[in-house]
């Protein structure tokens, strides 16, 4: 009997190594050895073979999958290391067996809502652009935004990418010469929000995701970090999956 095979890229993100397409970057690289051969793009395996990234051997065991979700603080890095030796967010935890990593991103100078697991399917679902995970931001920037502005927020602003999705904005607060808004994207694009909000006129001074698809930051009541069981996280995504249809 023919013994049933998968996608390398696919068998790597169920062992935790990182999302489907984090993982199929690293194996484009040249990270990826089964059975001592470098790995291709698209190999397909058996998970009894001998499976290494970066030297370091994947068992094909199952592993216990994980969920934290963080409050980054402004200065971390939302990687799991750093040349240049600044803190990760991966530091924010207590020492734990498994290798998690960040679903997504917020840059150096963001605050806010970030997601800690080695589930890459999960990874995968909530960061895949056909999936449409609403990030919500409060965003504060220089200078009272016009209703053109905010219309051209809303209507999607012309990135180096090409144009934004429509964005949703809401609870605007004038106060000085700042304002604060919530805006709510589907997309993942670098730096997204504050690239926005510069392209019409109004420079960010202060960034904090406040949801990220079921999750939101309130949960975390001014706590570092929390972890979610499997159970808790599985009802979390079922009702947020409700909503969105």
């Amino acid at each position: 009997m023919e013994i049933p095979t998968v996608k390398l890229h696919a068998f790597l993100a169920h062992q935790g190594v990182g999302s489907r397409r984090k993982v199929e970057a690293m194996i484009g690289e040249g990270r990826v050895s089964v059975d001592g051969t470098t790995a291709t793009v698209g190999q397909r395996v058996t998970g009894n073979e001998k499976i290494t990234v970066d030297g370091r051997s994947v068992s094909s065991e199952q592993v216990q999958l994980r969920y934290f979700l963080i409050n980054k603080p402004r200065g971390v890095v939302s990687t799991t290391s750093d040349e240049l030796d600044r803190p990760t967010v991966v530091s924010l935890l207590p020492n734990i067996k498994e290798r998690v990593y960040p679903v997504g991103r917020l840059d150096f100078e963001s605050e806010g809502l970030m997601l800690l697991t080695n589930d890459g399917e999960l990874a995968n679902t909530m960061t895949h652009p056909r999936f449409g995970y609403e990030k919500r931001y409060r965003v504060t920037v220089e200078g009272l935004p016009s209703e053109k502005a905010i219309d051209h927020l809303e209507r999607g602003v012309r990135l180096k990418e090409g144009y934004t999705n429509p964005a949703v904005v809401e609870n605007l607060q004038e106060k000085g010469e700042y304002a604060t808004f919530e805006i709510a994207i589907t997309q993942g694009w670098n730096q997204q929000v504050r690239r926005m909000c510069e392209r019409v006129g109004y420079p960010v001074v202060r960034l904090v995701r406040i949801a990220f698809g079921p999750f939101i930051l309130d949960s975390l009541r001014d706590k570092r970090f929390i972890e979610l069981s499997q159970a808790e996280l599985q009802e979390k995504v079922a009702e947020y999956e409700q909503r969105k249809y």
